[in-house]
């Protein structure tokens, strides 16, 4: 039976440059995107409020945790984000057997990536966490919760990967309405398991692991059922095009690998900043991970319009409607403006209750507000580097957006790092040093989105099938 892609109507397909289609467009696509976003957030939310009661120690250890864990997911992004590129490009140009052919190698190539991914970080969680140079208890939580969360990883890879492909198609919402259904079963799961409900053994911090490795694999396995079913705008039949192939994992990877080396550069950098945060004490470090929890909420309406940016550049310059596609940057860039000030507002005046719904250690309540009031003024920029980032990410340039990034991160971290050396610095203050390299990142991604030439932007399409 052919591969098909469920046809999509001319009025979704069609880009249109009107300021209120336009504007139209980006919030259709972009809120479910922040929804979703703030669900998959809202598992480590919730995880944190509920190891908080456990103490300092457990927060610190499952932070460290979940820091690893990004840098390795980062890693496999070169799948999903040259995947969705690629699709958005086929969906624009109606060419409905590419699309699905992408959508199947994105799948395989992912799988085959994440197995020993995983397999490697629940052999070495104990080594991986010992980089960190944390306490000994801390230590010991933090390789607790890594050694679960590596088994259940391919669950969070099949999540990614089907979501960055349907993104491309312009769907946002089957992914929000799955997302929404792993955080019940999340929140429940790790109620039972870390407190030790209905009769079941205490688990702490595995608990946590747990939970959210079982939540994922179960919204995996619905996404991969609503797929094969042809359930949503990408339907899939028949097993053509499943086996793993080099001449659509080269194009993909072409797309990806500069995404993917660039997350990975940035959660290193992160990574960086967590040991750096480290040898300030647990308390400090515990202070930092409730407080990019809290701060997470604030950075999803960014990321979401940005990627909206990218669907919606993509699509349009697939259909070849270069001012559709310029449009729908500007007013992503507009409205992301707007969010991440009324979000930074929410944190300077709502920063002390907001710490509260975490813990009750007055140092890191004190501390955690300083540095919330602090990093509040940093959405603004965060949104404005996403967005426009996106918008080159859909025009198929994923190399200059890894450029401005990776060299506005890693800038505050070297700040932070002379501060450290040659001076005692609080939290509040290592995270003002990196203001000057978050404003390169969003000052240099809309000067290069501005050169490019949208009329004259290669399309990628997916080979034609054996």
């Amino acid at each position: 039976m052919t591969t098909t892609l469920e046809e999509l109507p001319t009025t979704e397909q069609a880009p249109r440059t009107t300021a209120p289609s336009v504007s139209r467009r980006v919030l259709g696509l972009a809120w479910p995107l922040i929804v979703q976003n703030l669900l998959e957030s809202l598992v480590g939310v919730v995880d944190t409020i509920l190891v908080a009661h456990l103490g300092a120690v457990a927060i610190a250890g499952v932070g460290t945790a979940i820091e690893v864990l990004f840098f390795m997911i980062s890693i496999l992004m070169a799948v999903t984000i040259g995947a969705s590129i690629m699709v958005a490009h086929a969906v624009g140009a109606q060419d409905n057997a590419a699309a699905a052919r992408i959508a199947k190698q994105a799948l395989s190539w992912g799988l085959v990536g994440v197995l020993p991914l995983a397999a490697l970080g629940a052999l070495g969680a104990r080594s991986i966490i010992g980089v960190f140079g944390v306490a000994p208890d801390v230590a010991a939580a933090g390789t607790t919760y890594l050694q679960i969360v590596m088994v259940t990883l391919p669950g969070m890879m099949t999540i990614f990967a089907i979501s960055a492909v349907l993104r491309g198609c312009g769907d946002t919402r089957t992914p929000m309405v799955i997302g929404l259904l792993d955080n019940c079963i999340n929140a429940f799961l790790a109620w039972v398991l870390i407190y030790g409900q209905f009769g079941l053994p205490a688990l702490g911090v595995a608990g946590s692991a747990w939970a959210a490795g079982i939540s994922r694999c179960f919204g995996a396995t619905v996404l991969l059922v609503l797929l094969l079913r042809g359930r949503g705008k990408l339907r899939l039949r028949g097993w053509h095009d499943w086996w793993p192939r080099l001449a659509p994992a080269r194009q993909i990877l072409a797309l990806g690998i500069p995404a993917a080396l660039e997350q990975v550069l940035i959660s290193l950098s992160f990574t960086v900043m967590i040991l750096l945060v480290a040898t300030l004490g647990t308390i400090t470090l515990a202070t930092q991970q409730i407080t990019f929890n809290a701060l997470s909420v604030g950075f999803l309406p960014g990321f979401g319009f940005g990627m909206a940016a990218s669907v919606l550049v993509g699509q349009s310059l697939g259909a070849r409607e270069a001012a559709a596609a310029r449009a729908a940057a500007v007013s992503a860039s507009r409205w992301s403006l707007l969010w991440a000030g009324i979000c930074a507002i929410i944190f300077l005046t709502l920063a002390h209750p907001i710490l509260r719904i975490f813990t009750n250690d007055p140092a890191v309540i004190d501390l955690g507000v300083r540095s919330l009031h602090v990093l509040a003024f940093s959405l603004p920029l965060w949104g404005q580097g996403a967005v426009w980032s996106g918008g080159m990410r859909g025009a198929g340039n994923t190399r200059l957006p890894l450029l401005a990034n990776v060299s506005g991160m890693w800038l505050g971290v070297s700040l932070s790092f002379l501060l450290i050396r040659f001076w005692h610095p609080t939290l509040p203050f290592l995270w003002a040093a990196c203001f000057p390299g978050w404003a390169l990142n969003a000052v240099v991604n809309w000067y290069f989105f501005r050169r490019i030439n949208l009329e004259k932007v290669q399309l990628h399409a997916a080979p034609a099938a054996h």
